[in-house]
Formats: structure tokens, C-alpha cells, sequence
């Protein structure tokens, strides 16, 4: 899968949750659970997927855009995130 962003973003994000938009490359896609982020009315269709990069579970929020991953947001998994993994798998 080809991953693009937007470099304010990237910058943004890593000083937020201390996570590179970069490391999405290590995602681990067989182990996540997707879902549509339906909260708000987005001009576009986001997703959510809890997975793994390395030993950590994370989240990662995107949406597609001419074929290639937009990440959105990119960020370690939260208490109550890792139960709700643990719960689905």
C-alpha cells in the first residue's frame, strides 16, 4: 500500500501523540480491525484501524485517495482502545 500526508500534518502529529506519520509503514494490516468514522459528516469516507506497529497496538485514521492511504492521524492505542481490540479478536 502506498501511504501519503500532508507534511504539516506529519509535523503536527508527531508533536501531538509522539508518532511519524512514516511509521504507518510498519502497520501491520493483518491484525487490525477497520471501521467507517461515521462521528462527524466528513467530506469524505474516514476509517479507523486498530493494529499493530511492532509490539504496540495503534490507531490509525485515513481515508483513500486516488488509490493511495491519506493518514488522517497516527497514534498509540488508548486503555479503553486495547480492550475493545482485545474484545473483537
Amino acid at each position: 500500500m502506498k501511504y501519503e500526508w500532508d507534511e504539516n500534518k506529519r509535523v503536527a502529529n508527531l508533536t501531538k501523540h509522539d508518532v511519524d506519520f512514516i511509521d504507518a509503514e510498519h502497520f501491520d494490516w493483518s491484525s487490525a480491525i477497520e471501521t467507517v468514522d461515521d462521528r462527524l459528516n466528513y467530506s469524505e469516507k474516514r476509517w479507523v484501524a486498530l493494529g499493530f506497529i511492532g509490539n504496540r497496538l495503534h490507531v490509525l485514521t485515513y481515508t483513500v485517495r486516488a488509490g493511495n492511504i491519506r493518514l488522517i492521524s497516527l497514534r498509540k492505542a488508548n486503555k479503553r482502545e486495547r480492550e475493545c481490540y482485545e474484545e473483537k479478536t
